[in-house]
């Protein structure tokens, strides 16, 4: 498969049926390059493992990137070690809930791609406020 098998009809982690977005849908892909996601698979998929709940896909900006490594979370900083080459603008990356949501209170949000973006994102930011700042939208 070209996608590199994240296509429509993709299976969540273990095998389990394909999670769902925001918006109701099939959970879409979010990056693959930079690899995204809790579980590395390129999608904000999310399991009882994932205390962080990674499931925003947002598109990075240099303010939010600094918003967040100042806050204690440096995703720009390149860390070999861990297979990270640190983020970039434009990079899409799956946030934690809590951390965009501290970033949307701030006003330093990064947009999102609502169909990229785990429903279970809802347990901790509002669909209206993830709306506002669609890009897919």
């Amino acid at each position: 498969m070209p996608d590199g098998g994240l296509g429509p009809g993709r299976r969540g982690p273990g095998g389990q049926p394909p999670a769902s977005n925001v918006l109701g849908g099939t959970l879409l892909p979010c990056s693959v390059a930079p690899l995204t996601g809790f579980f590395r698979d390129g999608c904000c998929n999310t399991g009882q493992d994932d205390l962080g709940l990674h499931v925003v896909c947002a598109e990075m900006t240099r303010e939010f990137l600094a918003f967040s490594k100042a806050r204690g979370n440096d995703l720009s900083t390149p860390r070999p070690e861990y297979g990270f080459a640190g983020l970039k603008p434009g990079d899409r990356w799956c946030l934690c809930a809590a951390r965009w949501e501290e970033a949307r209170s701030a006003g330093m949000a990064p947009r999102v791609l609502l169909e990229a973006t785990h429903i279970a994102s809802l347990e901790v930011c509002s669909l209206e406020d993830l709306k506002a700042h669609a890009v897919d939208s």
